[in-house]
């Protein structure tokens, strides 16, 4: 009796020192990563969830071993979670015991041999710059065009300036491949549009400087000028002394109601501009995947688009060659002369795939 209630005495005392060594490692994110808030709680989330299955076992997470890693990730698999999120949450695992044995707290790290299966490295989803341009090309027009964006506000004032900052959100998503998040964190002083360019605040609140286009540029001097100030008046009118003392002061894109957006209303509003006629839903990210994409489909070097992009790995922006290789194949199949054969038929030409059919592949 003595033993096992010594035993329920130490796995009562267990979570705690679990609970202990996750806050200190979120307050290190915090504090010297610079993370934000949102990314914390999720790795928090991370890793509640695998102390919950180390200490099925009576063990801490300080003692946890590689299988209790790979139990964690098989558990994920039979629950049919999906491969983003396993591959998220190992790299979570992972980065939690670099730290504590750069911190000298365990003395083998039970990830380090954990390979991350290929069919969890999901390729990014990007849009086909048709449909980018399609969806830049109604937004523009709608700017134009405001009562077409109009809905229930009435004013057409209000119209002119909503369009004007959805059109201008959509070019600089796609123009400087920026999160969501570092969207709404944007301010007025953040532009510099004479040198056609913004500073971002990206992840680890590290700065990086962002080249914008014309078209960019020119749909936020429009939106600075005819949009932006419409907001920030309508929001005073509705929010009288709140609005005096500064709220929504700062922020670049601003709400009817004169507040900065939130990231929630930033990825709804994309959704509704990509939901015309056939084409894909797009989503904020989605379209910081087709800026990276479309660039190094047409050329750009992986250092320039890890520097645009804000990767601080080179290795989380190499998952783009793979996407243009794709493209690279299809380009192939339908323009090199040995990628299809062509024969003539009755005095037509008739193109099938080398290695099929009778014809004879041509040269060129």
């Amino acid at each position: 009796m003595r033993a096992s209630g010594e035993m329920r005495g130490s796995a009562r005392e267990e979570v705690p020192g679990n609970a202990r060594v996750v806050r200190e490692y979120l307050a290190y994110l915090r504090v010297e990563k610079g993370m934000r808030p949102a990314t914390c709680e999720a790795y928090g989330r991370d890793l509640d969830q695998f102390a919950e299955q180390v200490e099925r076992r009576d063990a801490l997470l300080l003692t946890a071993a590689e299988a209790d890693v790979k139990d964690f990730m098989a558990r994920l698999r039979g629950n049919h979670v999906d491969a983003r999120s396993v591959a998220r949450k190992l790299s979570c695992l992972r980065g939690f015991y670099r730290w504590l044995l750069l911190d000298k707290r365990i003395a083998h790290d039970p990830t380090v041999t954990i390979e991350t299966p290929a069919s969890w490295k999901v390729l990014p989803k990007s849009l086909a710059e048709g449909e980018v341009a399609e969806m830049l090309e109604r937004s523009a027009a709608a700017a134009e065009r405001p009562e077409t964006a109009a809905g229930s506000l009435g004013s057409a004032e209000a119209a002119l300036a909503l369009a004007l900052r959805d059109h201008a959100i959509l070019e600089l998503l796609y123009a400087g491949g920026l999160r969501v998040g570092e969207i709404v964190a944007l301010g007025e002083e953040d532009l510099h549009l004479g040198d056609a360019r913004a500073q971002v605040r990206g992840k680890g609140d590290k700065e990086r400087i962002v080249p914008l286009g014309r078209r960019a540029v020119e749909a936020l001097e429009q939106y600075l000028k005819h949009g932006r100030p419409a907001l920030a008046r309508a929001g005073g009118l509705r929010a009288g002394r709140a609005s005096r003392a500064g709220l929504g002061l700062r922020a670049l894109f601003l709400s009817v109601r004169g507040r900065a957006l939130t990231r929630q209303w930033v990825w709804e509003m994309v959704r509704a501009a990509s939901g015309s006629g056939d084409g894909r839903r797009a989503s904020p990210h989605m379209l910081r995947h087709s800026c990276a994409t479309h660039m190094v489909e047409h050329g750009a070097d992986l250092r320039s688009v890890q520097r645009l992009l804000g990767h601080a790995d080179i290795a989380t922006t190499q998952v783009y060659t793979h996407v243009a290789m794709e493209h690279l194949k299809r380009v192939h199949r339908e323009h090199h002369p040995r990628g299809k054969a062509r024969t003539v038929i009755s005095g037509q030409l008739s193109v099938v795939s080398e290695g099929k059919g009778d014809g004879v592949g041509a040269r060129g």
